[in-house]
């Protein structure tokens, strides 16, 4: 099990936030609608299922969630939203992957590489970081704490770890066992919020300038077209 995390705990009460609800909900549109390309029926795409149940748990209204469907799946004229991913360093060199989904590559590049800058990180190459993380699926319980015979149903399930560094429970899997270990944990009765795709770092490091990177990351997560940010940095 993975300990308390200051970042987790930041960007929980930022979702909670009316200020940021619209910022938020652009993110999880976004989101949507990229998923939506492989097929709008949620049945047959697990992907857009994840994305839309991410969505319900932040309380995104259906109306936005079906739009966002519609622009996805090719049923909306405006322009194409594509995702991307770089990776770089922020202060004192700890890494970073950050994923763009963006209509406009050239304006969120340039967004991002004035925010790394500005608080002490830079762009790196492709491959630079990656080779740092594993792709793992993540799964987030409606629960605060487990008890013992919870804890156990969850590992039966397939679970590899279980995250409690946040208000709520997260179960990681491996990437193509994920759906698998949320339909048994449903069968059990866990209430999951959502589940997705991570980037988890294979070994944590302590970073030596926590506050400048607390801060990074708060304004990564303010730009729009940022929709998801990974470290190896331990906050």
């Amino acid at each position: 099990m993975s300990g308390h995390s200051k970042w987790s705990t930041i960007k929980r009460a930022k979702e909670g936030k009316d200020a940021k609800r619209s910022n938020l909900f652009t993110k999880l549109s976004k989101n949507i609608a990229v998923a939506a390309r492989d097929g709008a029926d949620p049945e047959m795409n697990f992907k857009l299922r994840m994305a839309i149940d991410k969505a319900r748990s932040l309380s995104m209204p259906k109306d936005n969630i079906e739009r966002a469907i519609k622009k996805g799946s090719g049923d909306d004229d405006s322009a194409r939203i594509e995702s991307y991913l770089y990776e770089g360093y922020g202060p004192g060199g700890v890494a970073l992957i950050v994923e763009i989904l963006t209509d406009n590559k050239n304006r969120s590049v340039s967004n991002l590489k004035h925010i790394l800058t500005k608080h002490g990180g830079n762009l790196g190459g492709d491959g630079s970081v990656q080779w740092m993380f594993a792709t793992k699926g993540q799964i987030s319980l409606d629960k605060a704490s487990l008890n013992d015979d919870e804890e156990m149903q969850i590992i039966e399930a397939g679970a590899e770890d279980i995250d409690t560094s946040d208000e709520k429970i997260k179960v990681i899997t491996a990437l193509d066992n994920l759906e698998a270990v949320k339909n048994k944990l449903q069968e059990s009765s866990f209430e999951v919020e959502s589940s997705e795709m991570i980037y988890l770092a294979k070994e944590k490091v302590v970073p030596t300038k926590e506050e400048q990177l607390l801060n990074l990351m708060n304004s990564l997560d303010d730009d729009d077209d940022v929709n998801n940010i990974y470290t190896n940095a331990e906050i």
